[in-house]
């Protein structure tokens, strides 16, 4: 008799899988232990594995997406551009297969991937803590780990079909495929003459391995993953690729008697299966080749693999890459470069050139090169700022200010070194057709300029919005042969934008990953005063388009013996002064409205601010790899009640405030910020004086939700 069972999942606040009771859960481990024969799981997929691979069989084009966009491999490279991997065993390339090359190809398969784990670890969450996974290699589907030593000693190295990473499991000394960060599947001669993609069978196969490891994290008792999808990759000793299998195991339909039908039933109806192109890893001499796409697959895979079980990076992908610009700026100030005509030139004064060629000592080009570091802007450095409003004003840099944007330093007046300022520097206008970087970079200043002097001239004024002190253009030392006071001459500094503004303070970022969520009260306050910004932004029609952790600071200040905290909206760069604006589009915090039609509706900042509140409340933010994958969180997230249930946690009223948010997100209604500042004001008043909120407050704000 066919026993067919329905899971479904129980937790509201998770995607994860969870057998609704004992009887589920006992259906569903035996039923994991019938899938264990891939031959049967092929028989039942590889046909429409095939008919699937490709939607065009002339033009050849992959059916399944490819899990990375060209543009998040693109930031990935930016962002890995500063990462040092170590030196490598090399990797074996034979011109065929040899069973005498295994022990060697395993080695350097395990070599590959602790260096990249290790590699992405440092550079992005913890640069001094130890890596807290290992690497193992399974024969099958629910068989013990084994290291390479190990399987050589028992004979089993031949059986061996891939590597695994795995989490250091302190309350087992026993590796478990509950325990799987990510998964490689080895194969010999992956590719097959001008194929550019996995053949069916691999896929097929790498489709078992997925499946293995999400019904083995369902079942875990330890496991606390929450994400529903599962990253594997294929290598072999020249190439690799990337396969992504995810989706709600909720709805599998078990049958005990056909569980591979079941399955396959499953994958073709509710799952989602993205697979990569296949490209090159290793070059002909066994190395890898870091920079490359194939690489660059693997290890984007590998890290949002670290990010399900360590949760975001503490650096972001997008703060690593803006460094980028910076570096490539570096390096061209260093060797006092300027473009002319398309070409590189060495950069000389006119007034020293007469046309012909000109021998420079060593002497010389060393004072030169010296003179020329400016906009690498060490601390200490003097720049000076033409504002035409109160002329030329110097500032004395004191630190760069990582905040994901590439162009902050924390500076002082140079007549006034109390007051701490924020420098935002623009990239020179001979930049902006040839980079990207460089045009986003001077967008944000110069847009930010606008924005912060709109403030100025309609005197919008709130402690929560940035200060405008300065802005103006870099006066560059030497001569200036510019033939307008808006034009600019020859030297490569002349024309970059510079703003000025005040106050300076930490990041909330940087407050989460130092210090953890924050408390109650930092939590009510922070929402307070990011409102009391927006009300003022918006008496001048403008939106702020671009609210995250690293665009909200928190400032210190001491009355009366104790400190408050006061929070701070900044970064207005990407700031909406029309409907045509488009803002920044963030996959963690923008809202839906933004990321479906590129623009804001008025709530859109408001539903931008309770993800933050949902971030700096303890929230798990997945990292999002595509815009679909974005929104389809916001919208399991809502209508599972997770945020509000979340910052309901932390406080009543931010609870209120998220059901009023999702009532009015996506609609041109516009929002009530008077009543709201009113109810945070008491309930920011409550907590400082008694450390909680009046009840009455709480009840105002429940009342006013439903």
């Amino acid at each position: 008799m066919t026993t067919v069972a329905s899971v479904r999942t129980t937790s509201s606040n998770s995607s994860k899988f969870l057998p609704t009771s004992r009887r589920v859960y006992k259906v569903l481990k035996e039923y994991s232990l019938k899938l264990v024969d891939f031959n049967l799981f092929a028989q039942h997929l590889e046909e429409w594995v095939g008919k699937n691979l490709f939607s065009n069989t002339t033009a050849e084009e992959h059916h399944f997406s490819s899990p990375f966009s060209i543009d998040d491999l693109r930031t990935f490279d930016f962002a890995l551009e500063g990462v040092l991997f170590q030196q490598l065993l090399r990797m074996p390339y034979p011109p065929y297969a040899s069973d005498n090359l295994k022990e060697d190809e395993f080695l350097a398969l395990e070599d590959f991937l602790h260096t990249a784990a290790e590699g992405l670890w440092h550079a992005f969450w913890h640069r001094n803590k130890p890596l807290p996974y290992f690497v193992s290699f399974p024969r099958y589907p629910g068989s013990k780990f084994y290291t390479v030593d190990k399987a050589i000693s028992r004979g089993r190295l031949g059986g061996l079909c891939g590597a695994a990473l795995m989490s250091k499991n302190k309350g087992s000394p026993h590796a478990r495929w509950d325990d799987v960060v990510k998964f490689v599947l080895f194969k010999q001669n992956l590719v097959k003459g001008d194929e550019c993609g996995l053949p069916p069978e691999v896929i097929c196969e790498a489709l078992f391995y997925a499946i293995h490891i999400l019904l083995s994290r369902s079942l875990s008792k330890y496991n606390k993953i929450t994400t529903d999808h599962v990253y594997v990759s294929v290598l072999d000793s020249n190439l690799g690729g990337v396969l992504k299998l995810g989706g709600d195991l909720g709805k599998l339909e078990v049958d005990l008697d056909n569980p591979y039908q079941s399955m396959v039933d499953w994958i073709t109806c509710h799952a989602e299966v993205s697979i990569s192109r296949v490209d090159r890893i290793w070059n002909k001499l066994g190395n890898v080749n870091w920079g490359d796409l194939g690489t660059l697959q693997i290890l984007m895979a590998m890290f949002y693999s670290i990010v399900q079980w360590n949760g975001p990076p503490r650096k972001s992908m997008a703060s690593l890459a803006a460094k980028h610009s910076l570096r490539l700026q570096k390096r061209r100030m260093e060797s006092q470069v300027v473009e002319n005509d398309n070409i590189l030139v060495p950069y000389q004064h006119e007034s020293s050139y007469n046309g012909e060629i000109v021998e420079v000592d060593n002497e010389s080009n060393h004072d030169s090169k010296r003179k020329g570091r400016g906009l690498d802007l060490s601390p200490g450095q003097i720049l000076m700022l033409e504002d035409q409003n109160h002329g030329i004003k110097s500032f004395q840099i004191q630190d760069f200010l990582n905040d994901g944007n590439g162009c902050s330093y924390i500076a002082v007046a140079a007549d006034c070194h109390a007051q701490l300022l924020t420098l935002y520097v623009g990239a020179h206008p001979s930049r902006l057709e040839p980079s990207w970087e460089d045009m986003n970079l001077w967008y944000q200043v110069q847009r930010q300029t606008k924005v912060v002097n709109i403030f100025k001239e309609q005197g919008v004024s709130c402690k929560h919005l940035p200060e405008i002190i300065a802005s103006g253009r870099i006066v560059h030392p030497g001569p200036c042969e510019k033939q307008s006071p808006k034009g600019r001459c020859d030297h490569p500094w002349c024309g970059t934008p510079m703003l000025v503004t005040c106050p300076v303070g930490e990041t909330v970022s940087s407050i989460i990953a130092h210090d953890g969520p924050l408390s109650a009260e930092e939590a009510i306050r922070c929402c307070r005063d990011c409102l009391s910004a927006l009300r003022s932004a918006k008496r001048a029609n403008i939106l702020h388009g671009d609210i995250r952790p690293e665009n909200i600071i928190r400032i210190v200040e001491e009355r009366g013996g104790r400190a408050w905290s006061v929070f701070v909206l900044i970064s207005w760069g990407r700031a909406a002064l029309e409907d045509r604006d488009s803002p920044a589009l963030n996959l963690q915090f923008s809202s839906a409205h933004a990321l479906q039609h590129g623009k804001l509706c008025p709530s859109s900042d408001l539903e931008s601010l309770v993800y933050l509140l949902y971030y700096v409340c303890g929230g798990a933010m997945p990292q999002q790899d595509s815009m679909e994958s974005a929104l389809k969180w916001r919208q399991r997230s809502w209508a599972k009640r997770v945020i509000p249930q979340q910052v309901g946690e932390v406080s009543p009223i931010l609870k209120a405030f998220a059901d009023y948010v999702d009532g009015i997100c996506g609609t041109p209604y516009a929002v009530d910020y008077d009543a709201w500042l009113k109810r945070l004001d008491r309930a920011v008043d409550g907590s400082a004086e008694r450390g909680k909120m009046r009840l009455k407050d709480v009840a105002d704000s429940a009342s006013s939700s439903m």
